[in-house]
């Protein structure tokens, strides 16, 4: 079938929209309308690299259309929010930790299915996509079923991209790996969506101290609406001083959402004995470093992959929420019809959203 697809056609390059070629839903997959897809930081990092021409994206919701032979979990006209793939055979995926499949990047990354083919074309040449199981910068995807979740009708689907990767991945690292007891003290680093969500969450989770962390002095302002109760901008102060005179003792939780090596050293230094880091962004740095004395006493750094979730409970748990007006997260999208794509991203670089979500 003919869709609209925005095509990444050199690597750190615009995306151009191009009519493109979609084949039916395979046996194991589903053939998904989409209603609206969030624009993550992972879209605009593997922008600069990943082979062309491809179609990104990874945090679409819409409506199924159509479903393969082999699919039982969803059918035609079921609303889906659309999150990673995984293979559901190996020990991580069968024990319920899907985020750390043992063929994790392969399938989420490498651009096309396991058989080597693509399910877009262009022009008659195959187009990379598949992107974290779905490529939904497009009209239409088609995703493996391990990619799909039903959720409720009621919930409006313009808001509901977003939660299928970044908040997911935010609220996911503090409700499913740090689990903070009522009273603890927390510190986000990074006053984006993900920390947002991992904000939110600590707040739920009855955190006392909730400690947010940015340059960005409008951020900073919005966090303390989503549930920080202290806030150090580091463009103007010593953050890590900042931070022993908030938590004297040392923070119970720190996390990560920037992927700078210098912000997750002070993160790791901001940590009480026992205290644990979750290290979530994705970012400039490729390597992390620390004084070894910074680790002792207890301190542990954790990875974190899709909030360590099981997109399938996690996510309807996660929306549940938001229709509760308890994850008020909407209230920082800011919407984009799909053609102005390219307006968007370069928004959500220059900070004039916080979450830029495209619609359809």
């Amino acid at each position: 079938m003919r869709i609209t697809a925005a095509v990444l056609e050199t690597s750190g390059g615009s995306f151009a929209l191009r009519e493109t070629e979609l084949e039916e839903p395979r046996p194991d997959e589903v053939l998904v309308r989409v209603s609206s897809t969030g624009i993550c930081g992972t879209d605009l990092e593997f922008a600069t690299f990943f082979p062309t021409p491809a179609v990104l994206g990874h945090e679409g919701a819409g409506v199924v259309e159509r479903v393969g032979s082999r699919v039982t979990s969803v059918a035609p006209g079921d609303h889906v929010a659309m999150s990673f793939t995984s293979c559901g055979t190996c020990p991580l995926c069968l024990t319920g930790s899907p985020a750390y499949c043992r063929s994790f990047d392969a399938l989420n990354f490498g651009g096309r299915r396991p058989d080597g083919s693509s399910a877009l074309s262009l022009d008659g040449a195959p187009v990379n996509g598949h992107f974290l199981g779905q490529s939904s910068f497009a009209t239409h995807v088609v995703a493996t079923e391990r990619a799909v979740v039903p959720i409720d009708r009621n919930i409006d689907l313009t808001h509901v991209g977003p939660f299928g990767c970044g908040l997911q991945t935010g609220a996911g690292g503090v409700f499913n790996v740090l689990r903070p007891s009522p009273g603890s003290s927390i510190a986000v680093f990074g006053a984006g969506a993900v920390g947002v969500a991992a904000i939110i969450a600590a707040a739920i989770s009855g955190c006392s101290v909730v400690a947010a962390v940015d340059v960005n002095a409008a951020k900073l302002e919005a966090a303390r609406s989503y549930g920080a109760t202290h806030t150090v901008d580091s463009s103007v102060s010593d953050s890590a001083e900042a931070l022993r005179e908030i938590a004297p003792h040392g923070f119970d939780f720190v996390i990560d959402t920037t992927g700078r090596q210098d912000v997750l050293r002070t993160a790791v230094e901001a940590l009480g004995p026992l205290g644990r880091c979750g290290v979530i962004g994705v970012g400039p740095s490729q390597e992390m470093s620390f004084d070894w004395r910074s680790i002792l006493n207890g301190r542990t750094v954790t990875g974190i992959i899709g909030g360590s979730s099981l997109p399938q409970v996690f996510l309807p748990r996660l929306l549940d929420l938001y229709a509760a007006g308890r994850f008020p997260v909407d209230r920082m999208m800011t919407s984009y019809p799909f053609e102005r794509i390219n307006e968007a991203i370069a928004d959500l670089r220059a900070g004039k959203t916080a979450k830029a979500v495209l619609t359809f």
